[in-house]
């Protein structure tokens, strides 16, 4: 009799209750006193490993006694690690059990599912907008954060368009060239604690890479672009509005090295794009949005004070969202 060591694959989503599986982890299987009796009778028991297999059936016996035999003991080892993580995937409160197969617990301890609070950074090109959300994001000291980037939505270009791109003339800073249906379906759904599939932006070739990236929701949720708030789909999903704004011309100064040395683009080339497109939609359609932004940080990741106070701020709405947020969120904070 094998050890048996029922394997679960990991939910898609921790908010579904169709993906509440089960792990059964036997460490002693014994073998039941009668099975070595039909075993023996069967003549297939061999006490002695080394000995050779009869030739034929042994004869009954009709006067021996059989000696008493101790049960045969079969054992199987688990890592600590794997005893860990067992353990981990399983969160327990008074009314249900919750399996999460290692998947962030997005439940509060009366079972109900707590909706992630989700944080939209806008600002113009090369503004620091990665790097504040990077910075908020190891101030939180929260395990779990998705962060969304808007560059991973531009529309996949035609042959005219990619011609147009080739020469640096085609406009990737205005509304037209993102794909703001499918990025409102992919937040929605990260909102609702389900997985999603991203796409992979390839900005050398200006085409859409064939693999996706996979992402699932978390407690805070970090949409960041330069056309962050100009859906209004888009706007309605944001439970915080942050905008970065630094000077044009640190803005100008990090694209030309980006562009340079990233992307495989001439100096001529970053030039002309931004004066003739950059800075026109930037002037025309991201800095109008700077009305909707509850936070405004200048000089981006460097200002450690506005950072603060962002983190503050979502903690506050953590902790007010549920009066018992989580169980896994009181472990972290060693409550």
């Amino acid at each position: 009799m094998a050890a048996k060591i029922q394997q679960f694959d990991p939910p898609s989503s921790a908010s579904s209750e169709s993906d509440i599986c089960e792990t059964e982890v036997l460490d002693q299987v014994f073998l039941p006193d009668d099975t070595e009796e039909e075993a023996e009778k069967s003549g297939d028991f061999h006490p002695d490993p080394c000995s050779p297999p009869p030739m034929s059936p042994r004869p009954t016996s009709t006067g021996s006694i059989k000696s008493p035999r101790s049960r045969r003991q079969r054992t199987t080892s688990i890592s600590q690690s794997s005893k860990k993580t067992a353990k981990e995937s399983i969160l327990r409160s008074d009314t249900r059990t919750i399996y999460t197969a290692g998947r962030p617990p997005w439940y509060n301890c009366a079972g109900q599912q707590v909706e992630p609070f989700v944080i939209g950074i806008c600002g113009g090109s090369a503004s620091g907008k990665t790097t504040v959300a990077a910075k908020i994001i190891e101030s939180l000291d929260v395990p779990w954060v998705t962060l969304l980037s808007m560059d991973s939505f531009y529309k996949v270009l035609n042959e005219k368009q990619h011609d147009l791109a080739a020469i640096n003339e085609y406009n990737f800073d205005h509304p037209d060239a993102f794909d703001f249906e499918c990025l409102a379906d992919v937040l929605q759904r990260l909102k609702e604690g389900k997985k999603v599939e991203v796409p992979i932006y390839n900005f050398v070739t200006h085409s859409r890479e064939t693999k996706t990236k996979t992402m699932y929701g978390a407690n805070v949720i970090i949409f960041e672009g330069i056309l962050t708030f100009y859906n209004a789909d888009v706007l309605k999903m944001l439970d915080m509005k942050v905008f970065v704004d630094t000077d044009a011309d640190v803005r100008l100064a990090r694209r030309l090295r980006r562009d340079i040395s990233n992307r495989g683009r001439d100096l001529e080339g970053v030039l002309k794009q931004y004066c003739n497109l950059v800075q026109p939609a930037f002037n025309h359609y991201i800095a109008p949005s700077m009305i909707h932004a509850d936070i405004i940080v200048p000089r981006g990741g460097e200002n450690e004070v506005a950072i603060e106070l962002i983190v503050h701020h979502v903690h506050t709405q953590l902790h007010l969202a549920s009066t018992c947020f989580g169980l896994a969120w009181k472990l972290t904070k060693g409550f």
